[in-house]
C-alpha cells in the first residue's frame, strides 16, 4: 500500500526544497502542487486574463493542458506543451498563483491531477490544503512553518542568487500579503490540519530541517 506524506505550510517556508530532499533520501516521488498554481497564473498572466476577476479565470481553463513529470532531481512542469518549470519561480507569478489558487474552479481544476498521483505510489506532496483538502487520508500530516523574517530573508536569498533584483524589505511584504490572502481565502485556506505535526524550523539550517522532516516520516509511517 501506497503512503502519502502531506507537507502543507506558509510561503517561503522551505517546502519544496525540503521535501524535494527527503523524498531523494526516502525513495518516494515528490510532487510540488504550488507549481501547479503557479502555472495557471503564468498562464493567467501571459494570455492577459485578469487574475481578479475568477469568472475570467475560470473560463480560461477550457484552454489550460497541465502535465507534471517527476525525475530524480523533482518534476518538470509542461504547460500548454511547453516546459515552464523555472518561469513559474518569479515574484510576479508568485503573487499571480496566489490569487488564482482562491478561485474554486481552479482548485477544482487540479484537485483530481494531484490526487492521482498518490494512488499507486509513495509520495511526498507539498502545499497549502494538502493534509486537509487534497490528501485528508495521508498517513503522515506535517506542517512546517518559521517565523516572517526568516522565511523572507529565505525567498530573498533564493531570488537573489537567481538574479532577481528584488529588496529583503519587499519580499517580506509580499510574503505577509500571501500569508494573510493564503489563510483568509473561502476556498481551501491554508491552516494546520488538525493530525498534522507541527515543524518550526526557525532555528534550523537546510540539513536540520531536512533530517527533521524524515525523522518524522519515519517515525509515522512505520518501517521504510
Amino acid at each position: 500500500m501506497s503512503i502519502a506524506v502531506a507537507l502543507d505550510g506558509p510561503v517561503g517556508a522551505g517546502k519544496s526544497t525540503i521535501a524535494k530532499e527527503c523524498a531523494k533520501r526516502l525513495g518516494f516521488v515528490y510532487i510540488d502542487t504550488g507549481a501547479m498554481y503557479r502555472s495557471i497564473g503564468l498562464y493567467c498572466v501571459n494570455n492577459g486574463v485578469d487574475i481578479n476577476d475568477d469568472n475570467a479565470v475560470a473560463a480560461a481553463l477550457a484552454d489550460i493542458t497541465l502535465k507534471i513529470k517527476p525525475d530524480k532531481e523533482g518534476q518538470h512542469v509542461i504547460l500548454c506543451g511547453n516546459d515552464v518549470t523555472d518561469k513559474i519561480r518569479t515574484p510576479e507569478i508568485s503573487m499571480a498563483a496566489s490569487r488564482v489558487s482562491a478561485v474554486p474552479k481552479v482548485r477544482e481544476f487540479l484537485l483530481e491531477l494531484q490526487r492521482s498521483f498518490a494512488r499507486t505510489q509513495n509520495v511526498i506532496m507539498d502545499g497549502r490544503d494538502i493534509g486537509t483538502v487534497v490528501l485528508p487520508d495521508a498517513k503522515v500530516k506535517i506542517f512546517l512553518t518559521a517565523s516572517d523574517e526568516i522565511r523572507a530573508k529565505r525567498r530573498y536569498d533564493e531570488l537573489v542568487a537567481k538574479g532577481e533584483q528584488v529588496s529583503y524589505e519587499d519580499v517580506l511584504k509580499d510574503l505577509r500579503k500571501r500569508d494573510y490572502d493564503d489563510s483568509h481565502r473561502s476556498a481551501a485556506p491554508l491552516k494546520q490540519a488538525e493530525d498534522a505535526v507541527l515543524a518550526d524550523t526557525s532555528e534550523l539550517d537546510f540539513d536540520g530541517s531536512c533530517a527533521l522532516i524524515e525523522n518524522i516520516i519515519r517515525s509515522k509511517a512505520g518501517a521504510l
